[in-house]
């Protein structure tokens, strides 16, 4: 993965550096896009560059069943861990027992939020 450096002074860079143009009502060209991440993470290089193309993009493929089941699991569990993250209820157990496998495992606590809520999901859902 490439690396992004900038000059000095330059602190975040984010948003399209670079739009197509506009041609006859349509976009031609390509967009270069940059991003800087503030958060905790174990990955230190939080500064990406994208080239995505102007164009509209459609997919060639029809979307299979099994991709809808993970998209339709993805979007339970996100909701799943939004409101476990904000319960009063469980929140000090679940920072508690967050604390004491972080050695061991997961490194944030929505990673742990997330293991725990897809955890329930797939026990409800495969057996």
């Amino acid at each position: 993965m490439a690396k992004v450096t900038y000059a000095a002074g330059i602190d975040t860079v984010s948003g399209s550096l670079a739009k197509p143009k506009k041609k006859e009502g349509h976009m031609c060209g390509t967009y270069l896009i940059g991003t800087h991440r503030v958060a905790e993470t174990t990955n230190p290089e939080c500064s990406r560059l994208y080239i995505r193309k102007g164009d509209a993009y459609n997919r060639s493929t029809p979307v299979l069943a099994d991709e809808m089941a993970n998209r339709q699991r993805f979007a339970t569990v996100s909701a799943a861990v939004a409101a476990r993250a904000k319960d009063v209820s469980k929140i000090t157990l679940d920072q508690q027992n967050f604390q004491a496998q972080k050695e061991t495992g997961y490194k944030t606590m929505k990673s742990y939020l997330w293991s725990l809520e897809a955890a329930a999901y797939d026990a409800s859902h495969n057996g």
